[in-house]
């Protein structure tokens, strides 16, 4: 598998000095709902005294969110779990993430790090191909897509949506040969992009579309489950994202998010992370 990115970042290591545990944590994170939700219990249940509150959507969503609070002097996250390592790069030049240089990251490769402790990768996500078992074509290549058996039936996120969608659209563009021409023989042939990757999933796995691009997980956990799809890695390669985690200048339980961050690194979170279906981050654990 050949992984085509379109940013890579730095590093951070160093242990954790005692911190409260206790309050809440509002954290803002473009995971699925499922997913969301497992992560806040298994912080809760290592942390009992901590309660947190969580709210999801698609990257450029929750973005807008924060920014709206932001600019109206309430933001009311703590801690963001979102798609991809552009924007939190953003955000840390706006002087807008609260660094973090004692987070416990050992085990992880310093390219996955912010080298002042700024934000933190906490998994692989992979964007490639997802198709309906029912499909006259196996995909093998993002050109197929292309291809008449393709015609009206490919299913895409919209980058207004997912930041993963977002980040692939540019990496595609800047490694295809095609570069920009290749979304345009995709909108040629009838794609839509619209909704999140949940979405294509859907329409794939009901049969309203035979085709999707999607990120990793998805397909893949729910073909495990005996839904009618498979996961192609296309041959020219995968665009990435790795979800990475960063608290904010403005958090108010600055301590708790801290903790939030060093249970996301640690063996026991990305343990969580590989049962979730994902690829995590940290050498040593189990892939999925």
């Amino acid at each position: 598998m050949r992984i085509l990115f379109a940013a890579g970042l730095m590093l951070a290591t160093a242990l954790t000095p005692a911190l409260a545990q206790e309050g809440k944590l509002v954290l803002y994170t473009s995971q699925p709902n499922t997913d969301a939700q497992q992560t806040a219990d298994a912080l809760m249940a290592k942390y009992p005294g901590i309660t947190v509150e969580w709210v999801r959507d698609g990257t450029p969503k929750i973005m807008a969110k924060f920014r709206a609070e932001l600019e109206a002097g309430t933001p009311l996250a703590d801690v963001l779990l979102i798609a991809d390592m552009v924007t939190m790069e953003g955000l840390k030049a706006e002087g807008l993430l609260l660094n973090f240089p004692e987070a416990a990251t050992t085990g992880f490769d310093s390219s996955l790090f912010d080298e002042d402790g700024a934000y933190f990768s906490t998994k692989l996500i992979t964007t490639g191909i997802v198709y309906n078992t029912a499909a006259t074509m196996v995909p093998a290549s993002w050109l197929d897509l292309t291809k008449p058996e393709a015609k009206d039936q490919l299913a895409m996120p919209s980058p207004l949506t997912s930041g993963a969608a977002l980040i692939h659209a540019v990496t595609l563009t800047g490694n295809l040969t095609e570069g920009w021409d290749y979304y345009s023989a995709l909108a040629a042939n009838g794609a839509q992009a619209s909704g999140g990757n949940g979405d294509v999933l859907t329409a794939v796995a009901g049969g309203e579309k035979l085709y999707g691009m999607i990120v990793d997980f998805l397909p893949i956990r729910e073909a495990a489950k005996g839904a009618p799809v498979a996961f192609v890695f296309p041959t020219e390669g995968v665009s990435a994202v790795t979800e990475p985690a960063a608290i904010l200048a403005s958090a108010a339980n600055p301590d708790n998010a801290k903790l939030f961050i060093d249970f996301l690194l640690s063996e026991e979170g990305q343990l969580l992370a590989s049962s979730q279906g994902y690829i995590p981050a940290r050498d040593g654990i189990a892939l999925p």
